[in-house]
């Protein structure tokens, strides 16, 4: 597998790896791995900044590398998982259960950023909505974006909505054909004056 490793003001510098040591080396999204030359010296700490994939295949064609300062807190996204959504009184009565924000950014040591962060959802109730200001961080670790930002919502089981779109619907085309009723209504009594009229000019 090509890459391509940088930063911290050095240069630039193109490298080759296995491709099943780099996916041992890279299964958290935060994780630091260490680069050796050949010989096994010189390591330095770095972590994945980005991945290019073939559009078809989706396999990973070559990879850049960010070289990090261990004593330095970075930024670096990670993934959000929910726990908890079977124990949800708002799923168990039916209601469907959407994951709006799927990853977020922290700051963190390198050494400290988490695989992941969950986001316990088991109390959520029909109609409940979680921001990220509710998705506790582990010590040492911050959410750098937005805690008003939706994670999740409960929403009422579809079937319910359907039927209560299609009663509304149905309210609204009931209240114009009778609105309309008094219209027909007050056209015929006009004919049918008219004809009283007609048969009196005969007689």
């Amino acid at each position: 597998m090509p890459g391509v490793l940088y930063g911290l003001d050095k240069d630039a510098l193109t490298f080759s790896v296995d491709a099943r040591e780099l996916r041992q080396a890279l299964h958290g999204s935060g994780a630091v791995i260490e680069l050796h030359d050949a010989d096994g010296g010189n390591a330095t700490a770095a972590v994945l900044k980005d991945a290019q994939r073939h559009p078809v295949r989706g396999e990973v064609m070559h990879i850049d590398l960010l070289r990090v300062d261990l004593n330095k807190p970075i930024h670096a996204p990670v993934p959000l998982h929910l726990v908890g959504a079977d124990d949800a009184p708002g799923h168990r009565e039916g209601g469907v259960l959407e994951q709006v924000t799927r990853e977020v950014t922290v700051e963190a040591l390198p050494n400290e950023i988490p695989e992941f962060l969950e986001l316990d959802v088991s109390a959520m109730e029909i109609n409940d909505t979680f921001t990220l200001s509710q998705v506790v961080a582990p010590q040492g670790v911050t959410i750098v974006d937005d805690g008003e930002i939706v994670v999740a919502n409960l929403s009422p089981p579809r079937l319910e909505t359907e039927l209560d779109e299609l009663e509304t619907e149905t309210t609204v085309v009931g209240e114009e054909g009778a609105a309309a009723e008094p219209e027909a209504s007050g056209d015929g009594d006009a004919d049918d004056a008219g004809d009283g009229d007609a048969a009196s000019d005969d007689a």
